[in-house]
């Protein structure tokens, strides 16, 4: 069980994050902010890649939140996650700017334990209540369907 729920909290993290990548839901600022956010962290070219950081995250924590090829998801999100805090955060230090020191950015805190999360859901699964699991069971019966078979126990 606790798999699903660590699941279930990271997808919502990046459903979250994509929409607001996405659409500028929820205070995001949309594909232009974003796109001006890489190409002020050198990263480019900013447009195509606003566009899929937005849907990794977004399609990503959809497939998450449905534990669904959880283990092709999961380092596809670390890897947006390593990169970003690679150019836009690594040098601000460790902790997340609390108090909001002005020019003080946010450290990369955070981004580790999206990442140790995803890791985690890597090596386990999705947990209970998931579509990798669902086709787990369905596998390993048709297995032991076949392996009746074979051994004339029908």
């Amino acid at each position: 069980m606790g798999p699903a729920i660590l699941r279930l909290a990271v997808s919502a993290v990046f459903i979250g994050h994509g929409a607001q990548k996405l659409f500028g839901l929820w205070g995001g600022g949309g594909l232009a902010a974003t796109s001006d956010f890489l190409a002020s962290l050198g990263l480019g070219p900013a447009g195509p890649l606003a566009l899929v950081f937005g849907v990794v995250e977004l399609a990503g924590g959809l497939l998450l939140l449905a534990g669904a090829y959880t283990r092709w998801v999961a380092p596809l999100l670390a890897i947006d996650l390593v990169a970003v805090a690679w150019k836009a955060y690594l040098f601000n230090g460790f902790f997340l700017n609390w108090t909001l020191t002005p020019g003080a950015g946010h450290g990369f805190e955070y981004h580790l334990v999206l990442v140790a999360a995803l890791v985690c859901l890597m090596f386990t699964g999705p947990g209970a209540f998931s579509v990798d699991a669902y086709r787990r069971r369905s596998a390993e019966a048709a297995a032991a369907g076949l392996a009746r078979i074979r051994a004339g126990k029908v």
